[in-house]
């Protein structure tokens, strides 16, 4: 991976920039490349990790939005410090940098339950979550920035957003949309700004984290494979080691190889973001998010257990979030790229 011009991060809660693309962030940090990192929300309905094994002391913000937005808040600024990026937006925030006004309205945490069999909507009780943000209301806002920051590369979730969360999957039409927007000399962006809105500006590549089914599964058997090595997190923290055979989502890599999000004649690739260079940064913003996350631990990189499964990237550390399972550390982030410098603007697509 070349590391080349700024870098624009989407995303939708506070650690999903640590969860979702931490090595990259301080990886183009630590290049001396411009990073940004755009929040949607400040993760108002997070559930709160506050056990013996993790005591956070803080189990009374879980369903306390503002008072737990707040903590998030700060939680995210030392993710960000550990990471090495100093350039950070809340998406319904003024900016001072772009001149971007506050929005008119908050956008919160919209929550998540299913309304169908692998199918999520937003928290019917949110009015005022993120997912139910006009499209171009908020696209506009991030289009501001984007003209502002003039990012080459912008990184959010695929289409399905990642495990199908209603605000990871509306940052993704709002990214796209705002991309339009960004490099749309008509576009109507002035009342958003207290000053110039900044001249068009067209995004060369829009990255996607990726995953593959088999890559899940393999990892997931590293760590059982290994569990003497998390014998205390499994052991006294309770927590349990994930199932090889239980369901997985449906691999967001499939998008990449179907051009779903794709217009004609655009191109696509993979690239890699090795963790091994940052793995020290990227434990230290995940241990940042200490009401999200818990039990992480990097493990020796030669690990011979933990490299004997040849067909995926080996384990290089463990985490588990508030369902108590323990996940892996791949030794790299896997992104797809949609390579927008074949794309005309007038072919950037508007989607719902």
């Amino acid at each position: 991976m070349r590391v080349h011009g700024g870098l624009l991060a989407v995303h939708a809660h506070p650690d999903d920039e640590t969860l979702s693309t931490g090595a990259l962030l301080a990886t183009w940090a630590a290049a001396g490349e411009p990073v940004t990192v755009v929040t949607c929300t400040r993760g108002e309905r997070g559930e709160v990790i506050d056990s013996a094994a993790h005591p956070t002391g803080l189990a009374a913000l879980e369903g306390d939005g503002l008072r737990l937005a707040a903590h998030r808040e700060g939680e995210l600024g030392r993710a960000l410090d550990a990471l090495g990026v100093t350039d950070h937006a809340f998406l319904d925030a003024a900016d001072t940098g772009s001149g971007l006004r506050a929005a008119a309205q908050r956008s919160e945490d919209s929550g998540m339950v299913w309304v169908a069999p692998g199918i999520a909507g937003p928290d019917p009780a949110v009015p005022a979550g993120f997912a139910r943000v006009p499209l171009d209301d908020a696209a506009g806002r991030l289009a501001v920035l984007v003209r502002h920051r003039r990012p080459r590369v912008v990184v959010t979730y695929d289409p399905g957003g990642g495990y199908g969360h209603p605000d990871h999957v509306r940052a993704h039409d709002v990214t796209v949309r705002a991309l339009a927007l960004a490099e749309d000399a008509a576009a109507p962006l002035d009342g958003l700004a207290d000053g110039p809105v900044g001249a068009p500006w067209h995004v060369t590549e829009l990255w996607a984290p990726v995953r593959p089914e088999r890559d899940v599964r393999a990892a997931r058997r590293l760590l059982a494979a290994a569990a003497p090595a998390h014998r205390t997190a499994v052991d006294d923290a309770g927590l349990a080691l994930p199932d090889p055979d239980e369901p997985v989502l449906p691999p967001v890599v499939t998008w990449w190889s179907s051009g779903a999000a794709v217009d004609a004649g655009a191109r696509s690739h993979l690239v890699e973001v090795p963790l091994a260079p940052v793995a020290d940064r990227l434990a230290a913003a995940l241990r940042a998010h200490a009401t999200q996350v818990q039990a992480v631990a990097l493990v020796a990189p030669r690990s011979d257990v933990l490299r004997s499964d040849v067909s995926c990237d080996p384990v290089v550390g463990r985490y588990a979030l508030s369902n108590d399972v323990l996940a892996p550390l791949h030794a790299t982030e896997q992104y797809a790229v949609v390579d927008r410098a074949a794309q005309r603007p007038a072919q950037a697509p508007r989607v719902r």
